[in-house]
């Protein structure tokens, strides 16, 4: 009977959280971050543009050797699934070392900084605790992939591939 409970318990945490991660917080979407030429925008408005998209987020920034690891993975994820748009958020440090990034990764997609780093308004409201970090938002703009730090896990995959 015990041995119930516990799974009984466990499956109720596990369906509450994962429900409760199908949307971003609001302070996620009202987070501001920079654009490419250096304007601001906030994450409920880049959402907006790519709304009925498949969305693969890549949460990076030019200083993480895993994220630099990762970059050939990501670019046989954008080969292998075409049709996503690929948003990655840096969490640099300075818009010049982000943009020196972008360029020297040779990094396809959309781009954009956050304004407060990993531990920030915008880290805290996903609960960013390692980059890289992936999440896919569905063609409806719900998260339909909150967390993988491998863009070739199989849960990503496995999510995208329900996407076509």
């Amino acid at each position: 009977m015990k041995k119930i409970i516990i799974l009984l318990t466990v499956a109720i945490i596990s369906i509450s959280c994962t429900q409760a991660q199908t949307k971003f917080k609001k302070e996620a979407l009202e987070n501001v971050m920079k654009t490419t030429t250096n304007t601001t925008i906030s994450f409920e408005e880049i959402l907006k543009k790519y709304k009925g998209k498949t969305i693969v987020i890549d949460v990076w920034a030019s200083w993480c050797s895993d994220c630099i690891k990762g970059m050939p993975k990501v670019k046989a994820l954008q080969k292998q699934y075409p049709d996503a748009t690929y948003l990655f958020i840096s969490m640099d440090k300075t818009f010049e070392a982000w943009q020196k990034g972008i360029e020297k990764y040779d990094l396809q997609g959309e781009h954009y900084l956050t304004s407060d780093g990993m531990k920030g308004i915008f880290g805290k409201s996903i609960e960013l605790d390692w980059i890289p970090r992936y999440m896919v938002v569905d063609k409806k703009g719900r998260i339909d992939l909150f967390k993988v730090i491998e863009a070739d896990d199989e849960k990503l995959i496995h999510t995208l591939n329900k996407q076509k």
